[in-house]
This record gives structure tokens, sequence and C-alpha cells, in this order.
């Protein structure tokens, strides 16, 4: 016997700015978890790459609390008071651990630290002539390290801010938090393989970006099956079948990551050159159907709730 879930709380009406934020936090996210991945487990011809992958992770943090304030709808001073309370008397900082908006709101800031601390040492290594930037070597891995494990929170805790809402569909399934993290760390893998064609030496970690996009796309299948059972279970499924083309071009992004992984297992494990004569063509549309299918599948559940 399936128990149908009541929901009691009105939809939220979110816009598409909010859709461009959780695209963008699971870039941000993602990308420097990579780039740390690549820094810390691979071979030294990997840092190019994980270079591409700290200035990606920085920009891409750039444009989260820009449309986060746009969806305010008023200005910049309601994003500020989400961090500080300025009531009369009671000024201090306004942070609510009971609060997953609260909490998401404090973890991009302090992922926004990391970032920019982490694009400009790279930077400092890529034109002041340091090897190890600015950091060092031992307190640059380290830094590292904490900022990617705030950049996996970031990445994951908007699908857990939808579970732990009222809405159809949202809190119907527990699967949201993993299914965006791992498709933000699919789309993150696809955004600097995109991005290795302005960087010709970090062509080398292509093959690696590949499979590794290739296992989160797995990763992404398996939880989004999980999503499609328990929402099913709730008797809430039917609120998806109108985003069909949302899913049909989600499935289309896995599908592409996995056939450029399949691709490059028959390879080997560093595809050597054969990867590098083909960053071209194919790589850019692999990469683009993967982009498109991580902002469809976040945009197809999102709109399913509203």
């Amino acid at each position: 016997m399936i128990l149908l879930a009541e929901h009691f709380v009105r939809a939220p009406q979110w816009t598409w700015y909010i859709l461009i934020y959780f695209f963008f936090a699971g870039l941000a996210g993602g990308s420097y978890a990579l780039a740390t991945l690549l820094r810390l487990a691979g071979e030294p011809r990997d840092e190019a790459a994980a270079r591409i992958g700290f200035y990606a992770s920085f920009v891409a943090t750039l444009v989260c609390p820009v449309v986060l304030t746009a969806d305010l709808g008023v200005s910049w001073s309601r994003f500020w008071h989400m961090l500080v309370d300025v009531t009369p008397g009671e000024t201090a900082l306004n942070f609510k651990v009971l609060s997953p908006m609260s909490v998401g709101v404090w973890a991009l800031l302090v992922f926004g630290f990391f970032s920019a601390i982490s694009a400009l040492d790279t930077w400092a290594s890529d034109r002041g002539g340091r090897p190890d930037g600015l950091l060092g070597r031992v307190v640059g891995r380290a830094f590292n390290v904490l900022g990617g494990i705030v950049g996996l929170f970031v990445a994951s805790y908007t699908g857990v801010l939808l579970s732990v809402s009222n809405q159809p569909v949202w809190s119907d399934t527990w699967a949201l938090g993993g299914l965006f993290l791992a498709s933000g760390l699919s789309g993150s893998a696809a955004a600097i393989t995109l991005l290795v064609r302005y960087r010709p030496d970090a062509a080398f970690s292509l093959g690696r970006l590949h499979m590794a996009d290739g296992y989160f796309s797995i990763l992404e299948l398996v939880l989004l099956v999980a999503f499609f059972i328990t929402v099913g279970a709730a008797g809430t499924s039917g609120r998806t079948v109108a985003l069909l083309p949302l899913w049909a071009l989600a499935l289309v992004g896995i599908a592409s990551s996995l056939v450029a992984a399949r691709g490059q297992m028959r390879m080997g494990p560093s595809g050597g050159a054969a990867v590098i004569t083909r960053a071209g063509t194919n790589t850019l549309v692999v990469s683009l159907l993967v982009l498109l299918g991580v902002l469809a599948l976040r945009a197809a559940v999102i709109f399913s709730a509203q």
C-alpha cells in the first residue's frame, strides 16, 4: 500500500535565479574538490589542470552571491542581513545552526575565502614564478584539503536544503544531497575538461578527467534511480512527468559522460597522445552536453515541486 505524503506549505515559487545559483554552487564546490584531488593524488603534470580547477571554482563562487541576492529581489542589504543581525541593540552574527538556509549562506561565505585564497595562490604560481605559490607546499596542501571538504559541502547542501523542506517531491526522497553532489562533481570535471583547450599544458589530464566524470555519472545514475523510486513510493512521481524533456536532457548528459569514459578506458589510464589529439570537437561536445545535463537535472528537481 502506498502512503501519499501530505504537504501543507505553499510552493516557494523560485525563479531561474535559484536554478543558476544551484548550478554554480555545484560547479564551485566540485571544481575545488577535483582540483585538490588532482594536486594531491595526481602526477606532477596534473598540476596544470588542478590550477584550472581552482580558477574555475573562484569564478563560479563569485556568481553565487550575485544571483542569490537577485532572487531575494530587493538589495544587497537582505543578503547582508542573512549574515548579520542588525536589530538595534542586538547586533551580532546571524548564524542559525538549525536553519539550512543560514548554514548554507555561511558555508558559501567560508568557502569563498578558501576559493579566493587558492585562486590568488594559483595566480602567484602562474605569474609570480613561485612553484609552490604564496602558501608554500605543506601549508598550501593542507589549506586545499580543508577547502575541498567545505567545497563538497557547498556542492551537496543545495540538495539537502530541498530535502528538509515540506514540499512534494523534494521532501519525499533522501537522495537529493548525494544526487546534487555527484552531478556537481560530474559537471565540474566537464567544466575543467572544457577549459583545457585554453591551457594546452593541461591536456595530459584529459584522460583522468573523462574517467572521473564517468565514475561520478555512474553514481549520479544510481542516485537518480533511487530518487524516482522514493518519489514513486511517496505517490508524487506524477509531478515529474511534465518535466520529461528535462529529465531526458539530464540522461543525455550522463550518457555522454559514460561514453567518453568508456573510450578513455580503452586507451588506458593516461590516454597519452591519443587523448591530446582528441581534445577538440569531441571533448567540446561531450563537456557541453554534460554541463547542460547538470543544469537540466537541477531544473527538473526544482520546478517539479512548484
